[in-house]
């Protein structure tokens, strides 16, 4: 997941992210993990840390102690939930 952009402006300013401006950062994720993210009520700063976190770009936060809370980690781990394995028919 190597889609983290910079979104001028939107959701840094206490205000969650429309649906759009999330399929922007994270790409379609499908509607169930999009709806759970949005229900956070996280800002472009939340999902672009809890992507880095996914990434494992933040080895130097964890060095710094640094941890994840508040939106950023419950959508970490939204990002970190695998997807439910449908029965065979």
């Amino acid at each position: 997941m190597t889609v983290q952009k910079d979104l001028e402006g939107a959701g840094d300013c206490g205000q969650g992210l429309t649906r759009d401006e999330l399929v922007a950062l994270v790409g379609d994720l499908g509607d169930a993990k999009i709806a759970e993210i949005l229900s956070t009520g996280a800002t472009a700063g939340d999902v672009n840390e809890a992507i880095a976190w996914a990434e494992a770009e933040s080895d130097v936060m964890g060095k710094l102690g640094k941890r994840l809370s508040g939106s950023a980690a419950r959508v970490y781990d939204i990002l970190m939930t695998r997807k439910e394995i449908e029965p065979e028919r």
